[in-house]
């Protein structure tokens, strides 16, 4: 790990500040992805600033009926939180389906948004990666893809995003709220919060220089069936090859968003209509324009089927 200078920040916009005024530092709250970067010197900021103390961390009922999550909330008591169980039950099965027990209770809510990639070549620094090093390639096309993105993908990069939180997220329409280094407040959905790769896939998300998340406001309740569904290599402590968060309704209707399969959790609402028909109807909606490698193609196919449990579980 190289050496790095660190300071504790007193309010968001300060913080903020501080961040844009020295574009090599970082944010640091849980650090549960933060440190194990820098240790392999795919992160190196020369400067850390605490966000710890900052009173991000509560979770609160809003006037419209819905709830504001702080940034600091730990990713343990989101989970845990009796509102959170009873009218975004989603939200919490996601949230107990990734990491372990240990890392929970460090996680953060937005340090959990802006998890970087597992693909293993980024991880590899002998590798070329454009998300690591813009400009250098992308040895995952072509190489070992079996975890990697089947749909949302560019010439540049197949990474997928690793979150459970924010496929959840996704599927609940959650709003991503920030300050900017001028003090400004800015709210941004979380469909337009992650990016596609495209030509910059080391751009991962809306955020711009120096901008702290602050929080993430849920709706009101929409009631119905709610659902996390995660297919991984093992019981737990894996990222999904393929997750479905879902809310359902009687009549049919519903929600849902996938995970392990983009660069972003991966939601189109056009699909939704096509719920009442089944899985098969709504995947080829959902996953239109895949361009899967040789090693994920199951993915598509292992999507729908874990779609179809998921709907067959709700007429139960």
């Amino acid at each position: 790990m190289k050496p790095f200078t660190y300071e504790r920040a007193t309010t968001p916009a300060a913080a903020a500040a501080a961040v844009a005024q020295r574009p090599e530092a970082k944010f640091i709250a849980g650090g549960t992805n933060l440190l194990d970067l820098m240790k392999l010197q795919i992160e190196t900021p020369a400067h850390l600033i605490d966000v710890n103390d900052l009173a991000l961390d509560r979770i609160e009922p809003m006037a419209d009926g819905g709830l504001r999550i702080g940034a600091l909330v730990r990713n343990t008591d989101l989970a845990a939180d009796m509102r959170v169980r009873r009218d975004y039950a989603v939200l919490s099965r996601a949230l107990l389906a990734g990491a372990s027990g240990q890392l929970r209770n460090k996680a953060t809510t937005a340090g959990n948004l802006l998890q970087r990639t597992r693909c293993p070549y980024f991880y590899d620094t002998a590798q070329p990666c454009n998300k690591r090093a813009p400009g250098s390639g992308c040895a995952a096309i072509g190489g070992i893809s079996r975890g990697l993105a089947v749909i949302g993908v560019s010439e540049a990069c197949i990474a997928t995003h690793p979150s459970d939180m924010a496929v959840a997220l996704r599927a609940l329409d959650a709003v991503v709220e920030t300050v900017k280094p001028d003090g400004q407040m800015r709210s941004i959905p979380i469909a337009d919060f992650h990016r596609v790769p495209g030509e910059t896939p080391h751009i991962e998300t809306a955020l711009e220089a120096g901008e702290l998340i602050t929080g993430v406001t849920l709706p009101p309740p929409i009631g119905g069936k709610h659902f996390y569904r995660k297919v991984r290599d093992r019981a737990s402590y894996a990222f999904a090859l393929v997750s479905v968060a879902a809310v359902l309704q009687p009549d049919g209707s519903g929600r849902v968003a996938l995970g392990g399969v983009a660069h972003k959790p991966w939601r189109r609402e056009a699909a939704e209509a096509e719920l009442p028909k089944g899985a098969r109807a709504t995947a080829a909606v959902l996953l239109d324009g895949a361009k899967p490698q040789h090693d994920n193609a199951f993915k598509l196919r292992l999507a729908e089927r874990t779609l179809a449990a998921v709907l067959d579980e709700a007429r139960i």
